[in-house]
This record gives C-alpha cells, structure tokens and sequence, in this order.
C-alpha cells in the first residue's frame, strides 16, 4: 500500500509546523532563578571585570572555566519558601590562567566586583578549552620533523588532521601543563579515528604552545580508507533494511510548558541548568502528590559528575589514555547541536546553551537540548480480569514520560544523556554510547597472524580497536520530602526453618541497616542482594513506614585496574558502585576541581576517608554507571548506540499508587485512509 502524494505533502507540512511551533527559546516570567546557568551578557560582563582587574601585558590571560557559583543551599530554599523576595547575589566561578599560574576568582555579578582571587598551587591543572585545543592541533602543519616524517610516509600533509590527548599522570614528581597530539589521514573518508598514523607523537607545552617533544618510533600501514565512511551519500549497494518513519502527532499541543529554566509537566517540575564542564543539570526536581495536592521535592540538585575512561594498552603509545572526560574536556564544551527528526522526535523543543571561550567571549551552541514526550507503545500499568464468572475486565494505561537530551561528543565518541521523568514518580536515567572506537593501526590482517596479546579485537585489515572502560558518576543531591535523609540498606538475607513449622526450609527476609556514616555506606554492588534506599527518617506514610526513594542500579561492572595503578589512583571513586556523603556545595567533581594530570589527592575517595556522619542529614548520593568494552566488528566503522541507565523509583513515598487514576487523552488523530494503486 502507498500513500498517495498529497497525503504525504501534508504530512510533511504538519510535521515542519510542529517542528517551527516548538522550536523556540524560553521566555523567563522572572529576572534569574538563583540557579539559572550564566547568560552571554553575564559572560561579558566576567571577562571585562577580570581583564580589568588583572591587565596582561602578553595578553597571556585564558579562562579556562567560568560557571555560575550556585548559592549555599540553605539560601536557595530559604528564597523558595518566598519567591516574592528578592533572589540571592549572582556570582560566577571564574579559573583563569595567568603567567603560568591557575587562579580561582569570585566574581559577584550584582557589585561587578571581584570578591575573591586564590591562585591555586596544588596538583593538576584546569579544564581544557577547545579554543587552546585547535590551536595546539595547527602546530604540526608548520613543524619540520613533522612533515619530514609525512614525506617519509609518502603522505599528504593537507590530508592529516591531528587530535588532542590528556596526559595522565604516572609519578612525575613535578609536570608542566602539556598535552599529547596523535594524527590521523583523511584521504578517502571523513572517518578520520580509524586512519591512525601509529608511531608518531607530539608534546604540546600549552603555556607556551609550543611542540616540546616529537616522536617518530615506528612505522606501520595506515588502515586502509575503504567502507570507513559512514555518510549517506557515500553508501553503495548492498544497503540494509529500509526503516519506515513514524510521526508522534499531539492534537491538544505539548504537555509541558517552559518559563525561563523552569520545566512542568504533567505531575512534575524541575529547573534545566548548564555548565561547560557538567553539561545538563537537572535542580529542584518535585513531584505532585495528589493526595496531599502538594509538590514534594525529590532531587534538589544532579548531574554527571565525571567520566572515567582508561583504555587497557599498557604500551609506550598508548599507557597515557586514561580519559577523564568531564574535567579534562567538559561535557559541555562537548556537546553538539541536536539535529531534528533524528536526534529528537517531531514533536521535541530545542534549547540553545552558552559556555564562554578562551578569551572570555560567549558562545552559543545552538539545540544543545532536546524535551519531549514520549511515547513508545509502553504500558504504564494493566490488568486483565478473567476470574469473575462471565466476565472480562481489562484496564490499560499507556506510558508517557518526558525527556531532556543533550549529546556530547568528546573525540570519537558520542555520548547520548537522557534523563526521563515518568508519571509514577521515577527519573530515569539513560546513558548511550556510540561514535567511532579509539583504534589502533597494526601489521596484522588476520588474527591467525596474532601471536600476542594485542589488547583488543582485530576489526578489520591493520585495525585495532582497543579494550576499555567507560564509568560514569552521577551526583545526586536526593531531597526526599525535605534535604534530611538517611540512606538504608535492606539487606536480602535467607533464613533457615529449623522449627518444623512449616515444609518448607528456608526463605527470604528483609534485615535493614541504616548507614551511621559514609563507610557505612560504600557499596560494591553484586556482593550482597540488597535494595539501596534513601528515606525521610523524619516522614512517614499513614501506615508508619519512611518515606523513601531506591536506586535500581543499571549492570554490574567493577573497575579492573589495580587499586595502586596510576589512572585507579585518580579514579579511585569508581572503587565503589556506592557513596553517600554529607552535603558540601565544595563537593562537587568526583575527580576533583583541578583534573588534568591529577594525583587522586581531591577525589570523592579522599573526601570521604572523613566518614562524616550521614544519618538523618542533608545527603548526597554518588552512583557510578560503568560499561567494559571489549571491541567487536559490528562496531566497525561506527558503533551501534550500546546503551545502559538506572533508575531512582519512589519506595513508599506515597500512599499508593499515584498513576491509578492518570487520565488518558481522549483526542484521536484518524488518518485518511491509504489508497492503492492498481
């Protein structure tokens, strides 16, 4: 059956209105939201206050990072419970470089003022900027050994293209703040990750931007450019199969409505933030209780805190790939416009974000967001009754949540963040990686050449992708019905029947332990069955049980380096699946503040070695998400999304089920019907 071409022009038509009517940029009811994200004029308004301030002759003066400085929670809830009153003092985070030196300034927007101003001594150096990143990877083109090495190879230069790569730290008592370069060859394909010139590295001092280093090792063929291009018009017969479209139309318009950074829908309602390191940050999400007819706060503050990525070749090429992509890159910085119909659904709206440059300058990233509905077929809650004689009952509701999206693309690999709201109370928090795997060029074209360990799988002639790990940590400030939780652990524990009171031999119970302080509460998931809940000691249900909300982990996975290896010492908050600290607005990078070439010396490991008292107190939990990638062909030349997520679920937080009586739409849309051509 084909639909008929007028019934295809118009939809195409409904499907660009609906595209022009929800694209568009917030409109505030309100001046700035205590924790609205930095807009452009604010960043301008910080980079002529530190100019001014700190005048550089060499015009040497980056900023390196500059975010909002979220007020002291206890200020920020005082403002909610009177929102009339007059929003706390705006300020700003700034790190800036400055004759070879970081410096932490406090910048107090509303006295455009400079408040504070630390240059900080300790290990590890600040956030990347992109800005210093192109520049370090234009050196090579002007570099003799260089291009001596690209006429040695019969190459052409204006065909390679270089990338940059973070350190790492291996015991060097004192460091300079440099980064690696390793290049790749174009010609042929757009694909550049899989055409790695092996053998070859280059030293960047970034004070200086220069090239202090420069080595030629080895060579080895280039991996070959053929069936490496994955655009469209470069595809040839044989294609796969061909995908049919579906367009998610809402008669009644959009379910949620957006008043500056602030996001309601249907029974919840929470602020969208941004930071060029964290990326989304989801704030004072509150869920309303239709009992009590009242929004009660569930997370006052979350977001990815860090990203751990080491790669398993220990050789002299590649030892040093032990990414931390949020302090070394920013998850902001690396995030990429969203692309309609594709990235999002029809019906999404689509957010712009703002992070400042190297030299202080706003700049606008264009559908950094996505939100939108969705609805995928799922079922929100059923029953079919077939028990009562002559009788049949069925109750369904659909499932519909909401969707915030932002994707990042940091080097190769693109990672897709969901967080998705649902009706009964659950955030849900979705993780998908995809892009192009980290390879590595090699001799071999079949792996009965293989007679070593390679550390990876052979994809295709003279192509290596190389084993690894992705570990994702999540804040989250859990608020549950007020900010004093305690986190419990209902422990699964089987009981024996020794009484003869029953045939049966044993079974299963509940034993709960309430974490005291944070030793109590570092888990290493799959050890013990258990739920992980965070209750309100200080609330309870009608029938007497704490008000709470558990995390439903995603797949258990572990780090494997050893505890004393260089990049776990630096990572070492992946060691546990599970922390719970006191809050501390200072504790926010799991890695810490200063990540590039770090010591784990500022880490959420160290700070927790503290074992702060944690019961019935304002609470933080740490999650880590983590995914062992063991290459395969099928993810050659770009990897199929492999996605993962976890969940925090409402645990007698109400009184019962909260979606028993959600109202469905009763608005149709009936479609002409298709005609056929004889």
């Amino acid at each position: 059956m084909k639909i008929e071409l007028a019934m295809a022009s118009t939809l195409k038509l409904m499907l660009f209105l609906l595209f022009s009517i929800y694209t568009f940029s917030p409109v505030s009811s309100h001046e700035h939201h205590p924790l609205d994200s930095l807009t452009p004029s604010e960043f301008t308004l910080v980079r002529t206050i530190v100019k001014k301030s700190y005048p550089s002759p060499n015009h040497n003066l980056t900023f390196q990072y500059i975010g909002l400085d979220e007020p002291d929670k206890s200020t920020v809830l005082s403002w909610l419970s009177n929102p009339a009153s007059k929003p706390p003092p705006r300020r700003a985070l700034v790190i800036t470089r400055l004759e070879k030196q970081s410096h932490e300034i406090m910048v107090d927007l509303s006295t455009r003022s400079i408040v504070s101003d630390k240059v900080y001594n300790g290990h590890g150096y600040p956030l990347l900027t992109s800005d210093e990143q192109v520049a370090a990877t234009e050196l090579p083109k002007t570099y003799k050994p260089f291009i001596e090495s690209m006429n040695k190879r019969s190459l052409i230069l204006s065909d390679v293209v270089c990338s940059t790569y973070s350190v790492g730290w291996f015991g060097e008592v004192k460091s300079k703040r440099v980064l690696k370069l390793l290049c790749f060859y174009t010609d042929g394909t757009v694909n550049l990750y899989l055409r790695p010139l092996e053998g070859i590295t280059l030293v960047v001092d970034l004070d200086e931007m220069k090239i202090v280093e420069y080595y030629d090792r080895f060579i080895v063929p280039v991996p070959k450019a053929e069936g490496t291009d994955y655009r469209a018009s470069k595809q040839t017969p044989p294609f796969g199969p061909r995908l049919h479209g579906a367009a998610f139309v809402q008669p009644e318009g959009p379910g949620f409505k957006i008043d500056g950074h602030t996001v309601s829908w249907a029974n919840w309602v929470f602020h969208l933030g941004f930071d060029v390191r964290a990326g989304p940050i989801i704030s004072l999400a509150s869920i309303h209780d239709p009992e009590k007819q009242a929004y009660r706060r569930v997370l006052y503050r979350g977001f990815i805190s860090e990203l751990f990525v080491p790669y398993m070749d220990p050789s002299e090429e590649w030892y040093y790939k032990t990414f931390f992509d949020s302090g070394e890159f920013g998850f902001g910085q690396s995030a990429v416009s969203l692309e309609p119909y594709a990235d999002c659904p029809s019906n999404a709206v689509f957010l712009d974000a703002y992070y400042a440059a190297a030299d202080g300058t706003p700049v606008k990233m264009p559908n950094t967001f996505c939100i939108f509905e969705r609805y995928g077929g799922d079922i929100m809650w059923r029953h079919t009754e077939l028990g009562i004689p002559h009788e049949v009952i069925r109750e369904v509701r659909s499932e519909v949540s909401l969707v915030v999206r932002m994707v990042a693309t940091v080097g190769n690999y693109d990672y897709v963040l969901d967080w998705q709201f649902m009706p009964s109370g659950s955030i849900k928090f979705g993780v998908g990686l995809t892009g192009v795997l980290e390879v590595k060029a090699a001799t071999y074209t079949h792996t009965d050449e293989i007679k070593e360990d390679i550390h990876g799988t052979l994809l295709t002639e003279n192509t290596i992708g190389v084993y690894h790990d992705h570990f994702l940590t999540y804040y989250l400030d859990l608020d549950v019905d007020g900010k004093d939780n305690s986190f419990v652990k209902n422990n699964l524990e089987t009981t024996r029947v020794k009484d003869r009171s029953s045939p049966r031999k044993s079974y299963w119970t509940i034993v709960s332990e309430t974490a005291k302080t944070e030793f109590d509460a570092r888990i290493q998931l799959g050890l013990k069955a258990s739920e992980l809940v965070v209750v309100n000691p200080n609330k309870k249900t009608r029938l007497g049980n704490n008000v709470g909300y558990r995390l439903i982990p995603g797949p258990v996975t572990h780090p494997l380096l050893s505890y004393d290896d260089y990049p776990q010492i630096r990572g070492a908050f992946t060691n546990n699946d599970v922390w719970v600290t006191p809050y501390n607005k200072s504790e926010k990078w799991a890695g810490g503040l200063y990540v590039d070439q770090s010591r784990g010396d500022d880490t959420l490991a160290v700070w927790s070695l503290r074992n702060r008292k944690i019961e019935n107190k304002d609470i933080v939990l740490w999650y880590t998400i983590g995914f062992h990638h063991v290459p395969c062909q099928e993810d050659f030349p770009v990897m199929p999304t492999l996605s993962g997520g976890f969940e925090l679920r409402p645990t007698n937080f109400f009184e019962s089920n909260p979606v028993l009586k959600t109202r469905s739409t009763t608005s149709h849309v009936h479609w002409p019907n298709c005609t056929t051509r004889p």
